[in-house]
């Protein structure tokens, strides 16, 4: 593997246990940070600080054996632990430890520990959990191999959450909780638009059944480093049926330029539940700014 524009070390083993060690030439056992180790296509394991290629899996020799998945085409790769999986096209790939996924196209790819995502088209890549991508091609000259031209796709997913008080809440794809967010990519814009609801369900300022609905727009841009810069485009409030009540929503970064994701607040004593439809149009530069 090629060192990536901007790195002075590059992925040099995988051991066992799936943790990847790198190089910069000389040294053979460089520790990559999150940024790095996100920017050569890895997981990072935030818990123990360490790159993985795939995660260790008790349940490894039902993984390994890739059950009930469906390959309709030429040179399509289901990597290690990948069930339940069907692909209409040629040249599409899922990463490993995926498990329930579609992929209809050519050159596609579903990124490692992705779940319940469908990727339609050409030159797709869906890399959150329960994401709807549609690639947006291929660049002219390039080759078919996802991993060698810059990515255009537009994508759906869904984050859920609720609140009790005024505390900000991140809102997270299908409501899984944890850090699952929107995951996005080094030199990249991301134009965004949301729609979300906001329902009141409990407690005891609340009045269950009262609701508002807002539409917002914008876009980020995310450089080399991870630096996020937000442009709030649009804020539309498009109905609520108590007077002068809102809550907040904003697009955040989640993760120093790795996720993005939704941040909400309303009152106190109020338990609300929040959904929100996230449409993303994304395109990452295969050169760095």
């Amino acid at each position: 593997m090629e060192y990536l524009t901007g790195y002075t070390i590059k992925p040099y083993s995988t051991t066992p246990l799936g943790a990847v060690v790198f190089t910069d030439g000389t040294n053979t056992e460089i520790q990559a940070n999150q940024q790095t180790c996100q920017a050569y296509g890895y997981t990072y394991d935030e818990t123990s600080g360490t790159c993985m290629a795939f995660r260790l899996n008790t349940n490894l020799e039902k993984n390994i054996n890739n059950e009930n998945n469906k390959n309709n085409g030429a040179g399509n790769i289901n990597q290690l632990g990948s069930n339940t999986i069907q692909v209409n096209g040629t040249l599409n790939t899922t990463k490993g430890f995926n498990n329930n996924c579609f992929i209809n196209g050519n050159a596609n790819e579903i990124a490692n520990g992705v779940d319940n995502a469908t990727v339609l088209g050409s030159g797709g890549k869906a890399s959150s959990n329960g994401e709807f991508a549609i690639g947006g091609g291929l660049p002219a000259g390039l080759s078919e191999e996802p991993d060698t031209y810059s990515d255009r796709k537009m994508s759906v997913v869904n984050l859920t959450g609720v609140t009790t008080d005024n505390t900000a809440t991140n809102l997270t794809v299908n409501g899984e909780g944890g850090k699952s967010y929107i995951n996005v990519n080094l030199n990249s814009v991301v134009g965004f638009e949301i729609y979300i609801t906001r329902l009141e369900v409990g407690g005891s300022s609340a009045t269950p059944g009262n609701y508002s609905y807002r539409n917002i727009k914008g876009v980020v841009r995310i450089d080399n480093a991870g630096t996020t810069a937000f442009i709030v485009g649009m804020t539309r409030n498009i109905g609520k049926s108590t007077p002068g009540v809102w809550g907040t929503a904003a697009m955040i970064d989640a993760a120093s330029g790795t996720s993005i994701t939704i941040q909400v607040s309303d009152r106190n004593n109020v338990t609300n539940v929040w959904s929100a439809t996230v449409t993303l149009h994304q395109l990452t530069s295969n050169i760095s700014f």
